[in-house]
């Protein structure tokens, strides 16, 4: 018979593509482990994974094999979730991942009173590119990610939180500020600095200006930057515009305020989102989580009809 414990170990195995790490990840020795897995590949004579290569993969059967032990082992926590709502406890572990662009500006304004509110739940915060939070997600490593939708991902579900502008964050002598009319057209520059590859702003940028071909001529020099405070920081010292969630805003002083300007011809927007695998178990944690951020950011940022869309993908 399959046991709860042996699907536990070959999704660790899965997860870490290591016999050692994956032992050391379920807090058992190597021989423990790999003997139970054996035991099932025996039991059901097939073969999970393939231990001719390194890293070991699961063979075509193993990744189906691993991808339901996923769903059994969701649903089975599922059950210990059941029996805390019916008596009313608030409590677990909740792992959250959230996207650099978002994490300054959105983390500090809920994640303190969800703790409050709820002491017995365990917080953990990862911070991670979107792509790295879908692939954290289909491997059960976090349990919701703070990211931009859409994503198109058929086993990914979402559900919006609020829809911020786009904004524009400008050198304090950039002759942007003396126009009366600002367009898309105007930061479809070789002046603007973008954030490195990996991150969704960076592509709702290019999505939005077209940004694809030119050259950084007019840069005083090319740089792969991670976060948006260190761009905001070379624009300020070097010259040149950037562009920035709205969030950014809230938290600027007075002089760094004067040096973000709006797009005069329409409202472009990025759409935020608790996204959660198709099987996830902690439904009530993760709803408290998604009512807490909505009451936390400013209900103007609630409307999705204040602006249109900018997809990324």
């Amino acid at each position: 018979m399959i046991t709860l414990t042996q699907l536990e170990y070959i999704v660790a195995v899965d997860t870490h593509r290591h016999f050692g790490k994956a032992a050391e990840a379920c807090f058992i020795t190597q021989p423990t482990l790999s003997m139970q897995i054996k035991k099932l590949e025996e039991d059901l004579e097939i073969i999970i994974f393939d231990r001719s290569k390194q890293p070991l993969i699961p063979t075509d059967v193993g990744i189906r094999i691993v991808e339901q032990a996923r769903v059994v082992l969701k649903q089975a926590e599922e059950v210990n979730n059941i029996v805390k709502d019916h008596k009313n406890q608030v409590s677990g572990m909740l792992r959250i991942g959230i996207i650099p662009t978002l994490a300054p500006y959105l983390l500090p304004i809920f994640v303190g009173n969800y703790k409050k509110k709820y002491p017995n739940i365990f917080i953990k915060v990862v911070e991670a590119t979107t792509e790295n939070i879908i692939n954290l997600l289909h491997k059960d490593l976090i349990d919701v990610g703070i990211l931009v939708t859409p994503l198109h991902e058929e086993k990914i579900l979402e559900k919006p939180l609020f829809y911020e502008e786009m904004l524009i964050y400008a050198n304090s002598g950039h002759k942007l500020h003396k126009q009366k009319e600002i367009t898309v057209e105007d930061i479809a520059t070789p002046e603007i600095w973008l954030l490195s590859d990996g991150h969704c702003f960076r592509n709702q940028v290019v999505n939005l200006c077209s940004y694809l071909g030119t050259t950084d001529s007019q840069l005083p020099f090319h740089f792969e930057a991670g976060s948006l405070e260190t761009l905001m920081n070379i624009v300020d010292r070097e010259g040149g515009i950037t562009l920035i969630p709205e969030l950014a805003k809230a938290t600027m002083s007075q002089k760094r305020a004067y040096n973000v300007e709006n797009f005069t011809n329409l409202k472009p927007l990025r759409e935020v989102s608790l996204v959660y695998s198709r099987h996830y178990a902690k439904h009530k944690l993760i709803n408290l989580l998604w009512r807490e951020i909505k009451e936390s950011v400013p209900e103007e940022l609630q409307d999705e009809n204040r602006g249109t869309i900018v997809e990324w993908r």
